[in-house]
């Protein structure tokens, strides 16, 4: 994990992005900025356009495959499929059952995040304070908005991956909390993604393929626009991702109670084949025993504190991996 040559260290940073892509509120983006890849990544992403076709004439498959880095990529893209199949199939079980423990590990997570990104901007003006508040400001207005119910269209579909995408390089936004926000989480993770991997029926796999193109095509359009602002505006640009940060701890507060559900078109709550709202879709962040008092839960307040810190040194211990690039 030396380096980014390391094909371990590569699988190990992607496993992370795969893992944060499946949470609600945490972004893949962050875990690449931390770890020393994220510029990198940009590039790569990048150098996918019409001037590939050039260098394959020039050079053939190993001159695109350089140009691409594809080493590099493939590896990583090995790393996030394995994440996200851990992330659907285990972090998902581990919110279900001790919410206010991985939420508190990911609230520490973001918070170190920001200021490690914060600290990378070379000199604060009024342009970098404007950009961090409108950030935040943003951000934090997105948690607050209430999601739509969804479509299982697949054009709709499509521009769901090409939105939910923009987490995988930006830092403090969620792909999965897009997902959720445009209706679309469920039926992407639950009744798509997990459906397309255990039993490969044909239109689960036809679904996560448009959406896999939406997600190319958001990439692609994305990663340019970064690349760009990082060259010109690097400040500018990291400044508005940390207030991206800041606005986005509102949605991983450990503590939450439901306040709003899934509801069909007569205004009544959907209900699961057991009897429990199929969804919720706002929750109210609240102190630990309100949640305890609201909720019947116990809100494992010195585990949460203690993993809350576990996920705030974590990001320097992944700052020091992310230094050995350099």
């Amino acid at each position: 994990m030396n380096n980014t040559s390391n094909p371990l260290g590569i699988i190990l940073r992607g496993m992370a992005m795969g893992m944060a892509e499946v949470i609600p509120g945490v972004s893949g983006g962050t875990i690449a900025f931390i770890t020393g890849i994220y510029e990198k990544l940009l590039n790569t992403i990048k150098a996918f356009g019409p001037d590939l076709i050039p260098t394959f004439k020039k050079d053939g498959f190993s001159g695109v495959w350089s140009a691409i880095n594809g080493t590099f990529l493939v590896t990583l893209l090995g790393g996030m499929a394995a994440g996200i199949v851990i992330g659907v199939f285990v972090i998902s079980y581990l919110l279900e059952t001790y919410p206010p423990l991985i939420w508190a590990f990911f609230f520490g997570l973001i918070i170190a995040s920001a200021i490690y990104i914060g600290r990378q901007i070379s000199k604060w003006g009024a342009g970098e304070i404007v950009l961090l508040i409108l950030g935040a400001i943003i951000a934090y207005g997105i948690t607050i908005i209430t999601p739509a119910n969804g479509s299982e269209s697949l054009v709709v579909v499509f521009i769901a991956g090409a939105i939910a995408i923009s987490a995988l390089i930006l830092p403090g936004i969620s792909g999965s909390f897009i997902l959720l926000l445009m209706g679309m989480y469920t039926y992407i993770v639950t009744d798509t993604l997990k459906p397309a991997l255990t039993t490969f029926a044909v239109d689960k796999l036809i679904t996560m393929a448009v959406f896999a193109l939406g997600c190319l095509v958001g990439l692609m359009t994305l990663s340019r626009v970064l690349s760009w602002t990082f060259k010109n505006y690097r400040d500018l640009t990291l400044a508005i991702l940390t207030g991206f940060m800041i606005g986005s701890l509102n949605k991983i507060w450990p503590w939450r109670v439901p306040s709003e559900w899934l509801r069909d078109a007569s205004g009544k709550i959907i209900l699961d084949e057991d009897g429990s709202p199929k969804k919720i879709l706002m929750e109210d962040n609240v102190l630990p025993a309100a949640y305890q008092a609201a909720t019947n839960l116990d809100p494992y307040v010195i585990g949460a504190v203690g993993l809350l810190i576990l996920g705030f040194i974590s990001v320097f211990l992944m700052e020091r991996l992310g230094a050995k690039e350099h």
